[in-house]
């Protein structure tokens, strides 16, 4: 059975942040990603991503 993946849009709307904050993300190494011709996101990883940071609140 093959995993769920999810575009970088999909992910910003699923977090409830914008496209650019989830790419910094990307680039800092949180979210690993799968490069097709654009980033998809295995739904294992943004599960382990939010396990890993649910209990950070944001400052803003």
């Amino acid at each position: 059975m093959e995993e769920m993946v999810y575009t970088v849009a999909q992910v910003a709307s699923i977090l409830h942040v914008n496209k650019n904050y989830v790419y910094e993300l990307i680039d800092k190494g949180m979210i690993p990603v799968l490069k097709f011709k654009s980033f998809r996101i295995r739904k294992s990883s943004l599960e382990k991503f939010l396990e890993k940071y649910e209990s950070y609140q944001s400052n803003d």
